[in-house]
């Protein structure tokens, strides 16, 4: 293979790879963006109070307490 046709074929791949996934998320991936998302804001003060009052349309707790997260 030359380098020219090599660069091709990796443009060709990023491109499709570029695209978009349309599938609809399934409950388990918003569990774990849900997941991420208590993890990473698990420190902020405005989100423990949001957690401690319950200001929440999830289904279920948050998996993470406080005790949990490694900084």
């Amino acid at each position: 293979m030359d380098a020219e046709q090599t660069i091709a074929e990796i443009e060709r791949l990023e491109r499709i790879f570029a695209v978009p996934d349309k599938r609809p998320l399934s409950p388990s991936d918003i569990a774990a963006a849900n997941q991420r998302h208590d993890k990473m804001l698990a420190n902020s003060p405005w989100f423990r109070l949001w957690q401690s009052y319950g200001v929440c349309c999830r289904p279920q707790s948050t998996v993470f307490q406080l005790g949990e997260i490694e900084s």
